[in-house]
């Protein structure tokens, strides 16, 4: 079961279109993986329906809306049939990707934007999805059966959702479609036994704080 969701606050940024398209897609791809943020998001649309159709009305119109909405139907009926144009419809077709053997398909969200090849140094495989979003990184992560990341904690922000597999650091165990989000108070060690697959969202760097791993601290800021 999930047990990590975006917050109130960001589901309602993504039902306004307020957000980064970076925390836009990340919020999508989980919300396709979540009953329980599809209700939410289904509510919030509809308010947000509301609210813009209510604004829309003429003053002398919102005392009746009952009568104003018989009024007009008819001519928003011939608007609608007297439009020609034909919009382009196209199947979403599944798209995988093989990473040390192993296929993963990716989220619908994922199909028509592109990412490069995977970049591999030891167990952990990552491929750069290719949004032009300021100082925001986003990626497809990999660790390996028996792989981690090694301890860290974060100068800005990192999204981590679980798209396949397992993962567990010290604050327990997560499964396909937990949205994490981490900042700098916030300190783990991702670990996998099975392997898994991530989408990632980072501001900034991650800090590395123990052993050799810290010798990427100075170039944190080009590798991130």
């Amino acid at each position: 079961m999930i047990k990590h969701h975006p917050s109130d606050t960001l589901l309602t940024q993504y039902c306004s279109a307020s957000l980064s398209a970076s925390l836009s897609l990340a919020v999508s791809i989980h919300v396709d993986m979540c009953p329980v943020c599809q209700e939410k998001v289904t509510k919030l649309e509809a308010d947000n329906a509301a609210e813009v159709f209510n604004d829309a009305l003429p003053s002398e119109a919102k005392d009746d809306t009952s009568g104003y909405f018989e009024q007009e139907s008819s001519s928003l009926f011939d608007l609608i049939t007297s439009d020609t144009s034909i919009d382009e419809v196209y199947e979403v077709e599944p798209i995988a990707v093989e990473i040390n053997q192993q296929n993963y398909q990716l989220p619908r969200a994922l199909t028509r934007i592109s990412h490069s090849k995977f970049t591999q140094v030891g167990k952990l495989a990552r491929s750069r999805v290719t949004l032009d979003d300021g100082p925001l990184r986003t990626s497809l992560l990999h660790i390996a059966a028996g792989g981690e990341i090694p301890e860290h904690t974060h100068t800005g922000f990192e999204i981590t959702l679980l798209l396949n597999g397992e993962f567990s650091d010290e604050e327990g165990s997560y499964v396909p479609g937990d949205f994490i989000w981490q900042d700098g108070s916030h300190l783990h060690t991702p670990v996998t036994k099975e392997g898994c697959l991530c989408f990632t969202v980072v501001s900034s760097a991650l800090h590395f704080n123990k052993g050799l791993s810290k010798l990427l601290n100075p170039i944190g800021n080009l590798i991130y």
